[in-house]
């Protein structure tokens, strides 16, 4: 029989690792080509992994909880054939890896190590991956070695790789395990790191405590780190939408009739900006460091709501080059599966700039929080029948019209004053010169 390894699949450019939240299946159990194995979160979205093969599941690396980096082995799974392990497995340390190190005075002391040191443990303020304890422990790490690497991950969290390059270059490595062994007693007598204090809830007993959910912290985190690295500056416009109110009132019968699908505003409103953003492409840009970022494609971020009422924001990709019936049905498509939860990972990938329909909650307007590291957001207000006066050859009138809000954030490193008003103003341009004859 031989044996397939099941790794973490890549999930977008900018995700790096995923938290697992269920196994599906269990270390016996039969597994079928495409079957989900097991549930994961990312910071994006929640997605399943599935079987790249026909087998059965003989053994699982991580546990619910556990973060794992992308490419690494979450289980094995044994297949019909007469090969051992797939030829990428990386699982544990080969001695290939460590033949740098000075061998038989090495291999002693580790072997030595390995009986005696005692595993290394994740603290509140590092964490360390089953793979990296696995690796430590079978090449005879100590915890005080591992807590010296510098790590390249995730908040400076240790890597597979960070570790391998430590067991590799450790030169006076011998040294440096004896005394771990040898003299406990001078280890225990450095000073011990300050405890976190959390301040304690305060509550009068009548009152309900509710723990944030993972994706309600990861939105907190994702929210605060933006205001702290993006200076944030709004302009609002008023727009005139009547004639798109009256034209979608004439045409959405015929338009569910033709395509199956429901013609919302959301979809006429993002080819307005889709168009504004291809009018002012310094505005569909990027910012890391020093250096600026231009977009080729035109990525609409659309945030939507979740069941549990957060939002997430599902990407329509390349959406200036999408007709009205396209952007229906990829507004549609996105919007249905963000709320029964069956969004893939690449869904919320490479978006360049972000809407938000407030006006869905009622609001006319709102100062949303940039979408990093992108440098713009536009919220929709809600649409309201108001008194507006109307110029005509004839002279001045008062009437009833269709108005909302468009609420402009952007980030003042890098879009001044003008670029961010010019755009939401073109935005407001396009969506009053919407033809009323208009065919689709």
């Amino acid at each position: 029989m031989a044996k397939f390894e099941l790794k973490l699949p890549k999930m977008g450019e900018s995700v790096a690792e995923a938290t697992i939240t269920s196994w599906l299946k269990e270390v016996g159990d039969t597994i079928e080509l495409d079957e989900a194995i097991l549930e994961i979160a990312t910071d994006k979205v929640d997605s399943e992994v599935p079987s790249e093969v026909d087998g059965v599941l003989v053994e699982k690396f991580f546990n619910v909880d556990d973060v794992v980096q992308v490419g690494e082995v979450l289980a094995v799974i044994e297949i019909e054939g007469d090969n051992e392990t797939s030829d990428n497995t990386d699982v544990t340390v080969e001695e290939s890896q460590i033949d740098d190190a000075p061998v038989e005075a090495l291999e002693q002391t580790i072997n030595i190590a390995k009986e005696t040191v005692a595993p290394v443990l994740s603290s509140s303020t590092r964490f360390y991956s089953p793979l990296v304890k696995n690796i430590a422990k079978q090449e005879g790490v100590s915890q005080k070695e591992l807590d010296a690497i510098k790590g390249t991950g995730k908040e400076g969290r240790v890597t597979k790789n960070d570790i391998l390059d430590f067991i590799n270059n450790r030169g006076g490595a011998q040294d440096i395990i004896k005394q771990e062994i040898e003299a406990p007693v001078i280890q225990n007598k450095e000073p011990e790191k300050p405890k976190q204090v959390t301040a304690p809830i305060v509550s009068n007993g009548e009152d309900e405590i509710i723990e944030m959910t993972r994706m309600g912290k990861l939105i907190a985190h994702h929210m605060v780190e933006s205001v702290q690295t993006s200076a944030h500056v709004q302009s609002f416009i008023e727009a005139d939408v009547t004639n798109i109110w009256n034209w979608r009132k004439k045409v959405k019968d015929a338009f569910m009739k033709r395509e199956g699908e429901n013609l919302t505003f959301t979809p006429i409103f993002m080819e307005a900006i889709a168009k504004a953003l291809r009018d002012f492409p310094m505005m569909n840009i990027s910012l890391q460091g020093d250096t600026i970022i231009k977009k080729k494609n035109i990525n609409l971020g659309m945030a939507a709501a979740l069941p549990d009422g957060n939002l997430i924001v599902p990407v329509i990709k390349n959406a200036d080059q999408l007709n009205l019936v396209g952007m229906t049905k990829q507004v549609n498509d996105l919007a249905n599966r963000a709320r029964i939860g069956k969004l893939k990972p690449d869904d919320t990938q490479g978006g360049t700039y972000t809407v938000t329909n407030v006006g869905t909650f009622g609001s006319i307007m709102g100062t949303p929080i940039i979408n990093q590291p992108q440098v713009g957001i536009l919220a929709l207000g809600a649409i309201r029948k108001v008194p507006a006066v109307i110029e005509t050859p004839d002279g001045d009138f008062i009437g009833i019209r269709y108005k909302m809000f468009l609420s402009h954030s952007y980030d003042h490193r890098v879009v001044n004053g003008a670029l961010g008003g010019q755009f939401v103003k073109a935005v407001k341009d396009y969506l009053e010169a919407w033809d009323v004859n208009r065919e689709i």
